[in-house]
């Protein structure tokens, strides 16, 4: 397991973007839940080889391979710099028959290579996959991923959206430490590109501006089932976050049926080889 993390007060000076953001942002475990109990429903068995597109410090990869020493995990992106740093802070401290499960590679999601291919499972998490803007770019990456799984592969992508998601806006979430605001600079409705940004703010006073930026396109769930379905996917399931009746998520995903139209939603797209 990581060293636990006994630093409680951040600055913008000494604070570093990428534990802010997993602070604020990731919950591995309940992603993984999710993908072990779906796919369990779907094949008979629990996963094991998985691959995390997009994956950033390989935070979800080091937590799969922790989970079972049957598990094996392979991650893909193609910023050196975050990679190295997911190496030294969630690889270097696992077990050593743990890191040998574990493979973070700076490579193109479309060209993923055949040592990571035959993969039970796929994720595309934290909305990553929009950085795809035109049909042809996304329908090309999810050929590539459904011919990159086993006969029983299935894929996880996760979805944001809502009348809400199509405004500027800045959304401001308290975290132990420090703030986490989310702010969507720019939202075109004739293309649907979209501007987002990461920002953290301390008690000191100071902000660490522009931490993350996104350019994405903001696909919809029907296009995105769409093609799906066009790459060869057998069936593609959404799954709604239930409301907490305060306005906000449960963090409990079900098969949607008729869910409630929300200012903003959360929701799982599952697609079955």
């Amino acid at each position: 397991m990581p060293k636990a993390r006994t630093r409680l007060r951040y600055t913008a000076r000494t604070a570093d973007k990428h534990e802010l953001y997993e602070a604020a942002v990731q919950n591995p475990d309940a992603d993984l839940d999710f993908v072990t109990r779906v796919y369990r429903q779907e094949r008979g068995r629990a996963p094991q080889a998985i691959r995390e597109d997009f994956c950033g410090t390989g935070y979800t990869s080091a937590t799969w391979v922790r989970r079972n020493p049957a598990n094996t995990a392979w991650g893909l992106d193609l910023d050196r710099k975050t990679l190295d740093w997911g190496r030294k802070r969630h690889v270097a401290p696992l077990t050593p028959d743990q890191r040998s499960r574990v493979t973070l590679l700076e490579r193109n999601v479309l060209n993923p290579g055949p040592e990571t291919s035959r993969v039970d499972a796929v994720l595309a998490m934290n909305f990553s996959y929009w950085i795809f803007k035109t049909r042809d770019d996304l329908r090309r990456y999810f050929e590539v991923v459904h011919g990159s799984m086993n006969s029983k592969g299935v894929f996880f992508l996760d979805h944001y959206g809502g009348w809400q998601a199509m405004r500027a806006q800045t959304d401001r979430k308290r975290c132990r430490g420090f703030t986490y605001l989310w702010e969507q600079r720019w939202f075109g409705p004739v293309t649907f590109d979209f501007d987002c940004r990461i920002h953290f703010e301390f008690p000191d006073g100071t902000k660490m501006r522009d931490a993350f930026i996104y350019k994405w396109r903001q696909w919809q769930i029907p296009e995105i089932r769409e093609l799906l379905a066009e790459t060869g996917f057998r069936k593609s399931i959404v799954y709604w976050e239930g409301d907490d009746d305060n306005g906000g998520g449960n963090g409990i995903y079900r098969k949607a049926t008729n869910p409630e139209v929300c200012p903003v939603h959360l929701a799982y797209i599952v697609a079955v080889r």
